[in-house]
């Protein structure tokens, strides 16, 4: 078969798996973004437990150690989390909700997230279809 038989006039390929350019699950149906994401915000939720907790015991061993225990408990309850919230949804949802959400409450920071391009509206749609 000649090339032009397996392209389309925009120029996909026709023969491909749709699944060819999603990210692979690594661990617990996380994706490695949502991985990071999840390792990122653990680790600091568990730093900023342990740096009091170091204090207290006089040892500094023990923020390493809850960063490593935090990093632990957050992949195993953060994974099954975003399983269950990403269940049957577009590959691109989750980062859509943080980009929204980040709109809604970080407006400053929708620059660097990308959220200042969502369309932020208010009121009723209409089909145009009802009869007067």
């Amino acid at each position: 078969m000649s090339d032009s038989a397996h392209q389309r006039d925009d120029g996909t390929v026709t023969f491909l798996p749709h699944r060819l350019n999603r990210q692979p699950v690594i661990v617990r149906g996380m994706t490695a973004d949502e991985l990071w994401m999840t390792v990122g915000l653990a680790a600091a939720l568990s730093l900023i437990a342990g740096m009091p907790l170091a204090i207290l015991t006089r040892s500094i061993a023990v923020a390493p150690t809850l960063v490593v225990v935090g990093i632990a408990v957050g992949l195993f309850f953060g994974g099954g989390f975003l399983r269950r919230r990403k269940r049957g949804r577009p590959d691109t949802w989750l980062y859509r909700q943080i980009q929204w959400q980040a709109r809604l409450l970080l407006p400053a920071a929708t620059r660097w997230l990308g959220g200042a391009d969502l369309i932020n509206r208010s009121g009723c749609w209409t089909t145009r279809r009802s009869r007067p």
